[in-house]
């Protein structure tokens, strides 16, 4: 399982590439492979203010709905329209053409509730 090291991760299996004061969201390799074929994602408008731990997105998979969290606080300045079509790119690609969408910032200190790869990679595979 792919686990990139520029990456940071949350608990409920969100990653965040950081971009200056912006912040690239969409969910783990390890959650789409949990959730199995992705055949709907619910994106947040642009311009909504979004706050730590509420709900960001819907994704919705042949097995689950699930609700997908904001690892920070900011506003929507991009979402990634590709999903509406494609919602299967979360499956493919999931740290690259799966994005879901972009947050500016709000509190830098928010970061360091993060994980780093190793402690999500423990959390992930559960010590296997």
């Amino acid at each position: 399982m792919n686990f990139p090291n520029e990456l940071k991760y949350t608990k409920d299996h969100e990653w965040v590439r950081l971009e200056g004061s912006r912040a690239v969201v969409g969910i783990t390799a390890f959650a789409q492979s949990e959730l199995g074929d992705i055949v709907f994602i619910e994106v947040p408008p642009v311009g909504k203010k979004i706050s730590i731990h509420s709900n960001l997105s819907v994704v919705e998979s042949v097995k689950a709905v699930s609700d997908i969290y904001a690892p920070l606080t900011g506003t929507v300045v991009a979402i990634n329209e590709q999903l509406a079509d494609q919602p299967e790119l979360v499956n493919q690609d999931p740290y690259g053409e799966g994005w879901i969408a972009v947050l500016e910032l709000e509190n830098s200190e928010e970061l360091t509730q993060l994980l780093d790869v190793e402690q999500y990679q423990a959390l992930a595979l559960g010590g296997k």
